[in-house]
């Protein structure tokens, strides 16, 4: 399991579209996108990495009220165990009329090299 695979599970149950990267297409006027940030050796035993942190930002894209959204995504990170590191409004795009607000997140998992 990877901390992409477990956002795109959450915020797909919330029933927001959500893309890695970019929105491809005709973006709604609702939409999450993922953006990878870190993904580090955390923790080490006998010279090999034990904890791997992968860090992901979520971008909310909204053209109307974006603070229900947020809430929801919020209480479903926290259920879910993962961190929030930080969260804040990015601005309105006046371009798209989009609303941008942003989540950061962050989790452990037990490295297994062999997977990766």
């Amino acid at each position: 399991m990877s901390l992409l695979s477990e956002l795109k599970n959450i915020i797909t149950d919330i029933g927001l579209p959500v893309e890695t990267g970019v929105f491809s297409g005709i973006p709604p006027d609702r939409y999450t996108v993922l953006t990878p940030l870190t993904d580090t050796f955390d923790m080490y035993a006998d010279n090999r990495p034990e904890i791997n942190v992968e860090e992901v930002r979520i971008s909310i894209f909204d053209k109307g009220n974006y603070l229900a959204f947020k809430r929801q995504i919020t209480a479903a990170l926290l259920s879910s165990d993962i961190t929030i590191t930080d969260r804040r409004y990015v601005g309105h795009e006046n371009d798209t009329g989009y609303n941008h607000y942003a989540i950061d997140v962050a989790k452990e998992y037990i490295t297994n090299l062999q997977e990766e």
